[in-house]
């Protein structure tokens, strides 16, 4: 996802202007999804945008944004400029590498992350999610996604060809498998909301 810095009072963020197009559109199905929620885990916050938001906008949630060192300061900047009582400190979490939390979260949240992360690395987020959520937590990823291993449309074609030649482990995950490592770790897909630009949010319920 491209990303651009952004100027803002003493501070320079990381801004990206995917996340300022999709924000809203995902916005609307979380605010249904993780109603009743408490507390949500963002795995890969990214620049910080959409945890700054999403926060601002369902206050009976803490936030807690995490993501890789170097992405941490951005997260820091957007974070720390909103001022929000419930955005916690971020964390680092590389999901292959890093311990999760020890908390346990009643929601997960992820962007546009599973197709930047070598299929290992799904993997291991899929595996780690019992031991970080609640018996009825609930999941929700958005990104492109494959149908029984096809691109959805042209764009999304170009756009896996575009990570392919960035590096060889990323690429759009197929729905069907992505659906296989959630059942593994206890979810069950309860939706699959079609987002614009040939993108979906997908979510899933732990099975009590």
């Amino acid at each position: 996802m491209p990303r651009a810095m952004r100027r803002c009072g003493m501070a320079t963020k990381p801004h990206s202007p995917a996340s300022e197009r999709n924000r809203d559109p995902i916005l609307a199905v979380l605010r249904d999804f993780f109603a009743g929620r408490r507390h949500v885990l963002e795995i890969g916050s990214g620049t910080g945008q959409h945890a700054a938001h999403f926060a601002a906008a369902l206050p009976h949630l803490t936030w807690q944004a995490s993501d890789r060192d170097e992405n941490l300061p951005g997260v820091r900047a957007w974070l720390g400029e909103a001022a929000l009582p419930n955005t916690p400190e971020p964390l680092r979490l590389d999901v292959a590498l890093d311990a999760w939390p020890s908390d346990r979260f009643d929601a997960v949240y992820s962007a546009n992350t599973l197709h930047i992360m070598a299929w290992p690395e799904v993997e291991a987020f899929f595996a780690a999610l019992p031991g970080a959520t609640t018996d009825d937590a609930k999941l929700a990823i958005y990104g492109p996604f494959n149908v029984d291993g096809q691109f959805t449309s042209d764009s999304n074609a170009a756009f896996d060809a575009a990570l392919k030649a960035r590096s060889p482990h990323m690429g759009i995950r197929d729905g069907a498998a992505v659906d296989t490592l959630a059942r593994r770790a206890g979810f069950v897909l309860v939706d699959d909301v079609a987002m614009p630009a040939n993108n979906r949010t997908r979510l899933w319920r732990r099975r009590a």
